[in-house]
């Protein structure tokens, strides 16, 4: 762990990153540009192409970069949430490090978490969202799939629960019956998880309108490639719902 600047601020803006090249490098900036309301920590899963040189992160803004050998999105947040508890956030906002997000939405969220809410979930479906270029079989997938049955089991009607743009409000991030810094959520799971628990165990939970603007061209920045990566989220999606990474 590395700390390029200062605490300065209330809430935490987390991401996980792996090697995402110039793409993480550009998003920092339109996140300077537009004065983020939050301190900026990088969960870094072990980048290898530069994009994660300090004096560059600091240049954009950048507070801490936390490095982990340990490869997992779950594994990437779980840190990262930890060392904002162990510094004295109230709260943490997370985000794709893969630029596809609006980060003008982050104060948006920083009044969420100040107003008493303790799951702010981003949503480019509902109201004022922005969905652009969305790969077909992700959005059936999540439209016609994840949503519905999320949403039935944890009694809150989420239309966009893999969206990792999130607001997690301290109270929630430290609350014993969710236990989210266990080994057993370092994956996707972790992401389900708290879309699952966090309505079941009464905490305040909004949806709030976000865009998400895929490439016109190109490949789709994703690190859900393969057949592989695809049976694990469904699967790891399933044993969420039913309970079975629920704590004793």
């Amino acid at each position: 762990m590395v700390e390029l600047q200062p605490r300065c601020a209330k809430y935490a803006v987390l991401i996980p990153v792996l090697n995402e090249g110039q793409t993480i490098l550009a998003q920092l900036a339109r996140m300077q540009a537009a004065n983020c309301p939050a301190d900026v920590i990088l969960s870094d899963g072990g980048s290898q192409d530069g994009s994660t040189e300090m004096n560059r992160l600091s240049s954009l803004g950048v507070r801490s970069l936390l490095v982990t050998s340990e490869r997992g999105l779950g594994t990437a947040l779980r840190h990262g949430i930890g060392y904002a508890l162990e510094q004295g956030y109230e709260g943490v906002i997370t985000i794709d490090g893969n630029g596809k997000d609006g980060v003008e939405a982050i104060p948006r969220f920083v009044e969420l978490l100040d107003e008493g809410y303790d799951f702010v979930q981003g949503s480019r479906f509902i109201a004022g969202g922005q969905c652009e270029n969305t790969p077909l079989d992700r959005y059936l997938g999540i439209r016609c799939f994840i949503a519905p049955l999320i949403s039935f089991a944890s009694g809150f009607r989420f239309t966009d629960p893999t969206n990792g743009f999130k607001g997690l409000s301290r109270g929630l991030l430290t609350d014993s019956r969710l236990a989210l810094l266990r080994e057993d959520l370092s994956s996707f799971n972790f992401q389900f998880y708290l879309n699952y628990r966090a309505p079941l165990l009464g905490f305040k939970v909004v949806e709030v309108p976000v865009s998400r603007v895929y490439p016109k061209t190109g490949p789709t920045p994703t690190k859900i490639v393969g057949l592989r990566h695809r049976v694990k989220l469904v699967s790891e999606f399933l044993k969420t719902i039913v309970g079975f990474y629920n704590p004793p």
